[in-house]
């Protein structure tokens, strides 16, 4: 971070007082290139800078991460690439921009299906693709994905784009789940099932809901907990609080999640550094601090989750691999145009 925090601002003062050295660990620093909003990963560099005495330095790059370190060569300063969505995540890999990491913390704390199997990336928070409802019409304590696409939901569904990288990636999940035939066969159903284009954002479906324009609506767990906070205003808190929430499952399998994660930039000139800070964000402390920020679900079992989004019911994470996933989206997305989805 560019400020110096209190535990910093002393050990320097002391050091020059004394016309000795920092010690090595003080001397030392981690450079984040990140496509989250600072204000959410700053708890985070904050807290390990005052645990370990390494500063972090981050950049924030809205668009084409693994463009800019590729761009930069050996050159990068970039030690970790934090960023948000396992499609992304694959693309700094592919982008050849990643170094595998070896860490038994890691592999510990993280289960197998939400990091890469050769250790280039690892997911830090969870977020779930979750069912809005009308609370009032609605009288259901559970619902599958699979059942989306029911024709007594005719006319009573509201979704968002289905090529936005959400619905993609649910897309790719029931690929994985089913195959492509009957993914194409529920997208079908699906579609006959809105009740209007998909348009809009998540939020807008819990607008629509109390609207009474749809029933149901597809959006993830981090805007309920924004919604309700009150993040985005009395109005968006009045939508959040009207609606009710149910955590889909796929039959036979779990709720579908996507994730914010890191890797190890491939050519890091403090690897050692990069590796303590992705082991920090895996702490059970940090775990909480860093999914309480924005209203996620921590990766690791234990850590505690905002009361809000604690207030949803547990939380069973589907059990496939997230790389698979990835992987299926490219005909996933062309699943969603062939049956026109958007149209």
């Amino acid at each position: 971070m560019p400020h110096l925090t209190p535990m910093r601002a002393a050990l320097l003062a002391t050091a020059l007082l004394a016309g000795a050295t920092l010690p090595a660990s003080a001397q030392q620093v981690v450079n984040v290139y990140t496509t989250r909003e600072p204000g959410l990963a700053a708890p985070l560099f904050e807290a390990f800078t005052k645990a370990t005495g390494i500063e972090v330095k981050s950049v924030f790059i809205k668009d084409g991460l693994a463009e800019r370190v590729k761009a930069e060569g050996a050159s990068s300063p970039a030690d970790v690439l934090m960023t948000v969505d396992v499609g992304n995540l694959l693309d700094v890999v592919d982008a050849g921009v990643t170094q595998p990491v070896d860490s038994a913390a890691l592999k510990a704390a993280i289960p197998a299906n939400l990091r890469d199997p050769d250790g280039n990336w690892f997911a830090l928070s969870l977020r779930a693709r979750l069912v809005y409802t009308a609370k009032d019409q609605v009288k259901l304590d559970a619902i599958t994905y699979e059942g989306l696409a029911d024709p007594k939901w005719k006319g009573k569904v509201c979704i968002r784009s289905g090529q936005h990288p959400y619905n993609v990636a649910l897309t790719a999940a029931y690929i994985v789940h089913h195959g492509e035939a009957k993914t194409e066969e529920w997208l079908r159903g699906l579609k006959a099932n809105l009740a209007r284009k998909p348009a809009g954002g998540d939020r807008e479906g819990a607008r629509d809901i109390l609207g009474g324009i749809c029933d149901l609506a597809l959006g993830n767990s981090y805007y309920v907990g924004l919604m309700r906070a009150g993040k985005g205003g009395a109005e968006q808190q009045k939508w959040g609080d009207g609606i009710g929430v149910l955590l889909p499952t796929f039959e036979g399998g779990g709720t579908h999640v996507n994730v914010s994660g890191a890797a190890v930039a491939k050519n890091a000139p403090h690897k050692d550094a990069a590796i303590k800070f992705l082991e920090f964000a895996v702490s059970p402390a940090m775990q909480s601090v860093y999914a309480k920020m924005n209203y996620e679900y921590p990766v690791i079992t234990g850590a505690e989750t905002d009361p809000i989004i604690a207030n949803l019911g547990p939380l069973k994470v589907d059990p496939i691999s997230l790389v698979a996933i990835a992987k299926a989206r490219k005909r996933a997305s062309e699943l969603i145009d062939k049956v026109g989805f958007n149209d």
